[in-house]
């Protein structure tokens, strides 16, 4: 979701909100444990500081403005890094970026970009912007690499209209080349599609992350905040539960989970007119685990900034949800998850707006390195950073 739209359970006794504590645990509210549930995970990878990079404001490559970079894969049949811009055509046309990115035990080294090309609708042409007014304008904010081809996935988010004369976009992923010409899209959950009667995901609240797990056969999603169906969005007393969902390649939707979203971390700036925002911008699988995930949480707050947190979590002993039309006043047993990063705590020169994960190269310690990328927003108070990690 891009931040600068935000500056420029729930009420009966038997819902499971996802009240979380100091930890980050979820604990369900009058849900019991399925007996015949599996045991938790021992998860609880940790994570260190490595280096970062900031990527000078508004880079001009090859005719192009470098930044709203929402999303990041490392391609495995070239060793790069490609990053999806979130920018709406409304600069240059809704784009991706290839880049060197060199990093190693003792940081981030450097960031080369190496190429960028369009996104592509089916007849060839790119995407207009929102202002054409014709419903086909997108809102890309993720891309993953095919382990299977190399060839791109990308998400957008869509729009809810907020007038009832503008058009309505559905959220998508769709299968690119390396050169961002169509080649399809998956179809999603039903309870992702957008409807004018208060269900499916919210304005810039739809998918904005998804990732391929077991090799490639297996391609779980998140919505960035809760379904309208799903109850209110967290506040400063309690969170609130996302839908994460587990597909095949053609779609077919296997299981869906209850992801416990953190509540609102401090109070607003009373003088301010924008509301807090918060959400799931990224989730990454394990390599070795496919119900495994680490979960990027985004949360921003007028006059404390950014909060982002990196979260380990399993679907393992959670409540499939695929059936449960709503969530609300539901006994669900949410995706348990632990801390692995607070930014706050790891020494960086700044906490910006950070949107994208990957894994990165092993280091010789037996840790992976995980790289993560921040959406300036094309904001002159805001940066694209780059952040590597070391995780155990």
């Amino acid at each position: 979701m891009r931040a600068s739209l935000i500056r420029r359970a729930c009420a009966a006794a038997l819902v499971l909100a996802a009240t979380l504590t100091p930890a980050g645990a979820a604990q369900p509210i009058a849900a019991a444990q399925p007996a015949d549930a599996e045991p938790k995970s021992d998860i609880g990878a940790r994570a260190r500081l490595l280096g970062e990079k900031i990527v000078p404001h508004k880079l001009t490559f090859r005719n192009t403005t470098v930044g709203g970079l929402s999303g990041i894969d490392r391609d495995p049949c070239t060793g790069e890094y490609v990053a999806v811009s979130d920018d709406r055509s409304n600069l240059q046309p809704a784009r991706f970026y290839t880049a060197r990115i060199r990093v190693d035990g003792a940081g981030v080294h450097s960031v080369d970009f190496t190429g960028t090309h369009p996104f592509r609708q089916p007849d060839g042409s790119v995407y207009p912007p929102p202002s054409a007014g014709d419903g086909r304008a997108v809102d890309p904010e993720e891309l993953r690499v095919d382990p299977s081809t190399c060839r791109y996935w990308w998400a957008q988010e869509g729009d809810r209209p907020q007038a009832s004369n503008q058009p309505v976009i559905q959220p998508s992923v769709q299968f690119a080349t390396r050169t961002g010409a169509y080649r399809g899209r998956l179809p999603l959950p039903s309870n992702y599609e957008v409807t004018l009667d208060d269900r499916g995901p919210r304005r810039n609240k739809a998918v904005e992350a998804f990732t391929f797990g077991a090799g490639g056969g297996l391609v779980t999603s998140a919505v960035e905040g809760p379904l309208l169906q799903d109850g209110p969005e967290p506040g400063l007393e309690r969170g609130a539960l996302i839908r994460v969902t587990q597909q095949s390649r053609d779609g077919d939707v296997l299981r869906q989970f209850a992801y416990p979203l953190e509540r609102i971390f401090t109070t607003p700036d009373p003088s301010s007119p924008w509301p807090p925002d918060t959400g799931v911008p990224a989730i990454l699988a394990f390599p070795d685990d496919p119900g495994r995930y680490l979960v990027l949480e985004r949360t921003w707050v007028a006059g404390a900034g950014y909060k982002i947190r990196v979260y380990d979590t399993t679907t393992r002993g959670a409540t499939d949800v695929r059936t449960m039309d709503s969530l609300a006043g539901q006994p669900v047993v949410p995706m348990p998850k632990k801390l692995v990063a607070d930014f706050h705590d790891l020494g960086l020169s700044a906490v910006n707006n950070t949107e994208g994960m990957t894994w990165g190269p092993v280091l010789p310690t037996g840790e992976r390195t995980l790289i993560l990328v921040s959406d300036d927003n094309f904001a002159e108070d805001e940066a694209t950073q780059i952040v590597a990690l070391a995780v155990r």
